[in-house]
């Protein structure tokens, strides 16, 4: 197989620490329009399998010449510019895989799904951790009930970094996007909108996380979750926000500092998120500073044997682990695995659908059995509720 690995950041970089040691893969292309994490990583590892390659993403001739003549690429770059990727991947015949979707494209899913399947192409779409492992997960549970009810993802993190009061270890934009936009639920069979960090909630993760307060926040588990798992009459996402980050996002929002629309500031034009996020430091920036635990919950409440049961499924990491396993931190190392599991599972041939495939279509026992091997253990509850 030859790999392209389009996005080297964080998550991206992970991935590729993964695949690189996949018997199957024979060249894995690390591309981005700034290579210079690419080029250090390349450095590091010493594999002749890797090579290195600046593209930009948004070039569309560049981008048809890194794809063609591979065989799969991975899309680690920001969701607004995966439907090129896509479109390019379906254009010259390759198998696809992403960490995440914009929830408005769903409705695009369709006619992509034609399309590849026109091509004989897989588009594995939203393989990070949330969306991806949580889906999954969700399948997973589902699965030990004879009907799911209800499914709840929980994101939690402890995160502390030197030197930082205000930072996010995923992207800064998608971050400050998903805090300051109406949260999607799923309830009564319809999707509905709640306003921007509207209910603080203590949630009980496992230890070593603890209680955090979370919020329901715009996420593809809401609308992925309610369309493939059967029978769901409720589904949500929702992630720590420590009070201090939710106070700045209520401010942003306030005074419009939230937007990408473009305004003008004294002869030059800006996007006030971006100037927002140019204050920030860059997940990659703090990498080897990052402290604490990240942990990925999913909840799903159904009936078996004729009584109401509650599975619960999850998985930890330090960030100190991520950064010893491969110099990122628990986020990136979450997402990255996502997709390389996602990566090898249509290599070795239990992903064969054409067409576009969502993380709660594969094989969950599949999925979860190969977490593992690469360091991510999973830990299972089943209750009886009363």
């Amino acid at each position: 197989m030859r790999i392209a690995q389009l996005g080297c950041g964080i998550t991206g970089l992970v991935s590729a620490e993964h695949l690189e040691k996949n018997p199957r893969v024979k060249e894995l292309i690390l591309a981005d329009s700034k290579v210079d994490t690419a080029m250090a990583m390349a450095a590091r590892i010493g594999s002749e399998k890797i090579s290195t390659k600046q593209v930009d993403a948004t070039d569309a001739k560049s981008l048809r010449d890194l794809l063609s003549g591979c065989d799969m690429v991975i899309s680690a770059i920001p969701w607004f510019l995966n439907k090129r990727v896509i479109e390019t991947a379906i254009e010259v015949g390759i198998d696809y895989i992403d960490y995440s979707m914009a929830v408005h494209s769903v409705e695009e899913c369709d006619e992509i799904d034609r399309k590849s399947k026109d091509r004989g192409v897989t588009i594995l779409t939203s393989m990070g951790s949330d969306p991806g492992i949580s889906d999954v997960f969700a399948r997973y549970a589902a699965n030990k009930l004879d009907r799911a009810v209800s499914a709840r993802v929980m994101d939690g993190d402890t995160a502390t970094a030197e030197g930082h009061d205000f930072f996010s270890l995923w992207s800064p934009v998608e971050m400050l996007q998903e805090v300051t936009i109406p949260a999607a639920i799923f309830k009564d069979s319809k999707i509905s909108y709640l306003p921007p960090l509207d209910e603080r909630q203590i949630y009980e993760f496992p230890e070593p996380v603890g209680p955090l307060p979370v919020y329901n926040t715009m996420h593809e588990e809401t609308f992925l979750m309610s369309r493939f798992i059967e029978g769901l009459e409720y589904a949500d996402f929702r992630i720590a926000v420590d009070d201090g980050f939710a106070q700045v996002a209520k401010a942003l929002r306030m005074i419009g500092l939230h937007s990408l629309d473009p305004i003008e500031v004294k002869g030059v034009t800006v996007k006030p998120l971006e100037v927002v996020v140019s204050l920030m430091p860059r997940p990659v920036d703090l990498i080897g500073r990052t402290k604490g635990h990240a942990c990925v919950v999913v909840e799903v409440a159904g009936v078996k044997d004729g009584e109401r049961r509650l599975v619960k499924v999850w998985t930890a990491m330090s960030h100190e682990a991520a950064y010893d396993l491969c110099s990122s931190n628990a986020t990136g190392y979450f997402v990255g695995t996502g997709g390389a599991i996602g990566a090898e599972m249509l290599m070795s041939g239990h992903v064969k659908t054409k067409g576009m495939v969502f993380p709660e279509q594969l094989p969950a026992e599949e999925f979860v059995s190969r977490l593992p091997a690469k360091h991510l253990d999973v830990q299972e509850e089943i209750t009886v509720i009363q």
